[in-house]
């Protein structure tokens, strides 16, 4: 995407800048008042999910939740779309600016990208450092050397191998930097036929340098425009996918003990306890009331960590794990309660 023999910059004049676009302006407040209403609909289709598709039993299931656990429960799955929102705008934007900085005004992404203060990309980057899995960490460096060169582009020229130690130095530098770290899981992945984690170990650093220019003035809005709106399209169902297999209840094992009844082990997600009975739903999406005299005993069922989906690591590191699961601590699950498991516990 670089000009050759001289790098073309693509600075934006302050004329420019104050231009704007009619019915802009009502374009971004549309935006900002259907934007908050995507998590309130990804609950209740959660809570409807949940419920097996019926209406009493979603009723019951908004009686009890707390709302500020499946806030947090959005927040934990999805922590990793903002950051990947932020990063694309500020690339794409980016992009757009530098190659056609007379239309800045006209383009939504360059106008985000040109407004997005620098702390902003430096947080989201760290929030995807540690939250991303290993094998989108490599396209994760690819969209940080874009922006530093894109940035750099940006502005006003300054000396010529000054930018292209910038543009293309530093670039073709993290791309061999990541390709020996993550060379054995590329060879591990080929070797089990995983060509998915293989291309996204490999391929990134490729369009590193490539990313840090202009591209020609007629093809800039296809190059950016179209990549972004088919992700805005694409993210909401994958998004809603995520959050939909995400748990909001705790998973719970109860021993019932009936009089004339043997006893039995109630698996499911525990909606509530109050004076007179618990109350579950199970997997199928019925509701069960039991009455707190026949409660024998209870346990927290631990969320399985299962084995990865791919078992490939990259020097030890599952390609699937992020970072955050190294650092911050985790219980350590030794021994599965037998209730969990739907027996009933074995007193000696």
């Amino acid at each position: 995407m670089n000009d050759d023999p001289m790098i073309r910059t693509g600075a934006v004049s302050k004329e420019q800048r104050i231009l704007s676009r009619p019915g802009y302006r009502a374009e971004l407040n549309w935006l900002l008042a259907v934007l908050p209403g995507f998590p309130l609909l990804l609950l209740v289709l959660r809570l409807w999910y949940l419920s097996r598709q019926d209406l009493p039993t979603m009723l019951l299931l908004v009686q009890y939740i707390n709302p500020l656990g499946m806030i947090g429960a959005l927040f934990i799955t999805l922590s990793w779309t903002v950051p990947a929102a932020i990063l694309l705008v500020r690339v794409l934007g980016g992009i757009s600016l530098v190659s056609s900085p007379g239309q800045t005004a006209t383009s939504f992404l360059a106008v985000a990208a040109f407004r997005m203060p620098g702390w902003v990309v430096v947080i989201a980057v760290g929030i995807a450092a540690f939250t991303w899995q290993l094998r989108m960490l490599p396209l994760l460096m690819m969209l940080v050397v874009a922006i530093l060169g894109l940035t750099a582009v940006q502005g006003e020229p300054g000396e010529p191998w000054l930018m292209r130690w910038i543009t293309i130095g530093v670039p073709v530098l993290v791309a061999i930097l990541v390709w020996i770290f993550v060379w054995p899981g590329v060879v591990a992945a080929i070797r089990a036929g995983d060509v998915v984690t293989a291309a996204l170990l490999a391929l990134p650093p490729l369009f590193g340098p490539v990313l840090t220019g202009s591209v020609p003035e007629r093809w800039a809005r296809i190059a950016t425009h179209w990549p972004a709106v088919a992700v805005a399209f694409a993210m909401p169902f994958m998004v809603g996918v995520a959050f939909l297999r995400a748990p909001v209840l705790p998973d719970s094992a109860i021993e019932v003990a009936t009089e004339g009844e043997a006893v039995r082990v109630v698996r499911g997600q525990l909606i509530a306890v109050d004076d007179t009975s618990t109350t579950m739903v199970e997997a199928t999406g019925a509701v069960t009331f039991i009455p707190n005299g026949e409660v024998k005993s209870k346990t927290l069922c631990p969320q399985a960590a299962g084995n990865p989906d791919s078992g490939l690591t990259v020097r030890g590191w599952p390609v699937e794990a992020p970072a955050l699961e190294w650092i911050a601590p985790t219980r350590t699950v030794t021994e599965i309660d037998p209730r969990c498991l739907g027996r009933v516990l074995n007193r000696g």
